[in-house]
């Protein structure tokens, strides 16, 4: 349930009464005419205390947040032989995915970087799918799975070209079966069932996922995609990061119900998963992609989490959400809860944990240099490639934008670069 100030929601009845405001309404009433009156400008932020959200809602869930393993009959199977090793990798994934996220900030915040969206807080849902996926089946990212493509083998500093405005996407796609980053909301799950059928028409028993937030769930692409997976029957997986925030829109005004429930009305399951675990991720993702290989179709998973930063360093969520939000949900932080299961299982020792601090530490400084080392593009590469044969239209605007960078050299040559003669 989401609680607004007075001065932003409308009168809202119940289903037993017709009329009359609610306590919380008539209460808000003067001060809201009071602002009226003065031509006070209201913020209004949305916050959902935890009374008003209630009970947790029903999703699988392997991992508690405070670490304790707990049974699933339907889910265990996919991580029964799950090792401590394994274990081990699953949080250095979520540690040095979470270091290289932060460094990337920091860079954006020093002017390295044009732009950053942040996983911080998603790191669970994102290892967990990524390592479930085989490197024959194809992934389809939004801008954020950073955690993905670290394990689809992407190397971290690939991802920062785009960022800088140094290239349109750093890295080979078809090298890691990981497609480049999609910025147009909602597009790449279409992009995602067109594949999806190809592979199915080709008679490979790979499986195909894209992965989309809560907000781009409104997306028509979104819907489209829906309909054409389950008509032919694609081998395709939606997972669907609901981190809670379509930027500042807050996904109960996304939706009516759940968006897990969403696939029922294309004919197809839908299952919501704790996004801050870890194994039910792996396990529930595992579950998916297998269904898909068998020529069963696509599946929708929502995995519930949180976006703990900004939907973007352009972002200020302080405006829209309160603080007490976010403690709810660093209380069920991913990297956490994993290390609780692993030191009370015996899991690890202090050592484990200063090597993985001492990689996470080389990871930033990689990060760093190689950002402040990336060279300027070419300025007429955005040219190339645009027609596999050549276009006299291209042709022409290469040479305009020639002459339009030779002006500059004009200028510079009879003084004005150097500010003679002007004020």
């Amino acid at each position: 349930m989401t609680v607004e100030s007075t001065a932003a929601r409308k009168p809202r009845r119940s289903a037993g009464s017709k009329a009359g405001a609610t306590g919380t309404e008539a209460a808000g009433a003067p001060r809201a005419a009071a602002a009226k009156a003065t031509g006070t400008k209201r913020t209004t932020r949305t916050t959902r205390t935890t009374a008003d959200r209630g009970a947790e809602p029903e999703l699988v869930q392997l991992l508690t947040p405070e670490g304790k393993r707990v049974k699933n009959a339907e889910y265990d199977q996919y991580v029964a032989g799950i090792t401590p090793e394994r274990l081990r990798g699953l949080y250095r994934d979520m540690v040095l995915t979470r270091r290289f996220d932060a460094e990337a900030t920091s860079l954006q915040r020093q002017g390295e970087l044009g732009l950053w969206a942040s996983l911080l807080g998603q790191e669970a849902a994102q290892i967990g799918s990524g390592r479930a996926l085989r490197d024959d089946d194809y992934v389809f990212p939004t801008y954020r799975e950073h955690g993905v493509a670290w394990c689809r083998g992407v190397d971290p500093t690939n991802l920062l070209g785009m960022f800088r405005g140094v290239n349109n996407g750093g890295w080979d796609p078809n090298g890691n079966n990981f497609h480049l980053y999609t910025i147009v909301i909602g597009s790449q799950t279409l992009h995602a069932t067109g594949y999806a059928m190809g592979v199915a028409k080709d008679g490979a028993d790979s499986a195909v996922i894209a992965y989309f937030g809560d907000g781009a769930s409104s997306q028509g692409d979104v819907a489209e995609s829906f309909t054409f997976s389950a008509v032919y029957n694609a081998p395709v997986v939606f997972f669907c990061q609901n981190n809670q925030w379509a930027i500042s829109e807050p996904t109960e005004k996304q939706t009516r119900v759940p968006l897990y429930q969403r696939a029922q009305g294309f004919g197809f399951p839908g299952v919501r998963v704790d996004g801050n675990d870890v194994l039910a991720c792996l396990a529930v993702t595992e579950w998916a992609l297998e269904r898909a290989r068998r020529g069963e179709g696509p599946t929708l998973i929502e995995a519930y989490t949180y976006r703990m930063g900004a939907h973007t360093t352009s972002d200020d969520p302080t405006r829209y959400r309160h603080d007490d939000e976010r403690a709810a949900w660093e209380a069920k932080d991913p990297i956490l809860r994993l290390r609780r299961h692993l030191e009370a299982s015996n899991h690890t020792d202090e050592g484990f944990f200063a090597e993985l601090e001492a990689e996470s530490e080389a990871l930033g400084r990689r990060v760093r240099e190689a950002v402040r080392a990336m060279p300027d593009p070419d300025h007429f590469a955005i040219f190339e490639n645009v027609y596999a044969d050549g276009h006299a239209l291209v042709d022409e605007e290469r040479a305009q934008f020639a002459a339009y960078q030779a002006s500059f050299a004009t200028e510079s040559d009879n003084g004005f670069a150097a500010g003679e003669g002007g004020n």
